[in-house]
């Protein structure tokens, strides 16, 4: 081994001990959070029911953007505690039937929103060499995104399939939904981003972060194509670099 060579695997051996130990700190953190977070959510709710007669509008108003704001807390925690477990978890790779997933996250989507009107078209036959529980977190993120980017589109469109002629196997999620501005592709995948406002569509910016890392776990890519107001394409890939 050359003098470079053991200076580049000391330097991988530090930065990967410094992400063990960042992620450590982070689920700690966001662990400890949960507790305090309990209770500004239970003595809240109880000054409403039991004091709701010395409160006035405003009173009553202001102890309810505090429940909101806990509540939005412990899912950005939440989030994070997830992140954090997708990085630290150990990965088994099977042979994956990625139509079959599709499908069952699309069915809980539909039982949770019957009224919805929205063509979903997922071929058989869909497969990939994956985790199947780390593959399912990831199918329900880019789908759940797709499911609410287009819950305003009339003739909503929502499509799983792959580009099998590409060498890897290149997947995508298409919608025809909100799209976005090809400017901000960058910021996408980002923890905590979000390109649109919460008023327009409620989320916290952790879904298409949990599938970058899931993806990055399986040694693949992921990247978007979207068009403001003309729906987005989210496509990855399950191996193409070095363990």
């Amino acid at each position: 081994m050359t003098v470079d060579d053991d200076s580049l695997r000391r330097a991988q051996a530090a930065a990967a001990e410094a992400n063990r130990e960042l992620e450590s700190f982070q689920y700690s953190v966001a662990h400890d959070l949960r507790a305090p977070l309990r209770q500004i959510d239970g003595f809240s709710s109880a000054l409403i029911t039991d004091c709701a007669a010395q409160l006035d509008s405003d009173g009553k108003r202001y102890v309810q953007y505090i429940r909101e704001s806990a509540v939005r807390m412990t899912q950005l925690i939440d989030g994070l505690l997830t992140l954090s477990r997708i990085a630290s978890s150990d990965l088994s790779r099977t042979r994956v039937n990625l139509s079959c997933i599709a499908r069952k996250v699309m069915e809980k989507l539909r039982a949770a929103e019957p009224s919805r009107d929205i063509e979903v078209v997922i071929p058989d036959g869909i497969v990939g060499e994956g985790d199947v529980r780390m593959m399912t977190l990831a199918l329900e993120s880019l789908l759940s995104n797709a499911w609410k980017f287009t819950s305003e589109r009339q003739g909503a469109r929502i499509e799983f399939g792959t580009e099998a002629d590409k060498q890897p196997t290149v997947y995508f999620v298409r919608d025809n939904g909100a799209g976005f501005d090809p400017t901000y592709t960058d910021k996408l995948f980002g923890v905590f981003q979000r390109l649109h406002s919460n008023e327009e569509f409620a989320g916290i910016g952790i879904g298409l972060a949990t599938a970058h890392r899931i993806v990055a776990r399986h040694r693949g890519r992921i990247w978007a194509e979207g068009v403001l107001d003309q729906g987005a394409t989210l496509y990855f890939t399950l191996e193409e670099g070095p363990p």
